[in-house]
């Protein structure tokens, strides 16, 4: 088995792993993710993210620019990464804590926050897709297809936790704000036009 055949079987068994912890969650009374402390779920989920990210870039740098895409479709993958990533900062450093890794603690409304419930789910999205574009990787894209449909999923394994931790504040919030982005995030509501 070649280096980078290895690095992709790694990043598909990690990948399946976290699916699993999400469909777990979504599909059961058991609440794998958010994991809200550091419980076995916390380390179990962290481990399968740190495989695949480590796999996701071994594979990159083995397999770097054997798809063919052209050098504009890569360079505006590029572009879309590094926006992408600084989506995903924004979102972070607004938290400053480790509720950036799914451990419990306050409802952040402000800063990206107010334009997407998800900014570092947002930012990840659009990162690891433009990152797809600009290895010009096929096996990268397989990848970054299988990290985009997890964090597709993990709001919504979050919010049944949300709604219990924060209830009608959350409620407002989520009526004001949308999952990711959309008309609603760019309107400008105002608390006191939501309903009651």
């Amino acid at each position: 088995m070649t280096p980078t055949r290895l690095a992709f079987g790694a990043g598909v068994l990690s990948a399946i792993g976290v699916y699993v912890l999400i469909v777990g969650t979504l599909l059961t009374d058991h609440e794998w993710w958010p994991p809200g402390d550091r419980t076995p779920a916390y380390y179990c989920h962290w481990t399968l993210v740190g495989v695949f990210d480590v796999a996701l870039l071994v594979t990159a740098t083995l397999d770097w620019g054997v798809w063919g895409l052209p050098r504009p479709v890569a360079f505006a993958g590029g572009v879309l990464a590094l926006l992408g990533t600084a989506v995903f900062v924004w979102g972070a450093r607004t938290m400053r804590s480790a509720e950036t890794m799914g451990v419990t603690g306050a409802l952040y409304t402000d800063g990206p926050y107010a334009y997407t419930r998800n900014p570092q789910y947002a930012g990840m999205i659009v990162g690891v897709s433009g990152f797809a574009l600009a290895v010009d990787s096929a096996a990268v894209a397989v990848l970054a297809a299988a990290h985009v449909g997890w964090v597709l999923l993990l709001p919504r394994a979050e919010e049944p936790h949300l709604r219990a931790e924060f209830g009608e504040e959350y409620e407002r919030y989520a009526a004001r704000v949308p999952r990711f982005v959309g008309l609603r995030t760019l309107s400008d509501v105002e608390d006191d036009q939501l309903p009651h």
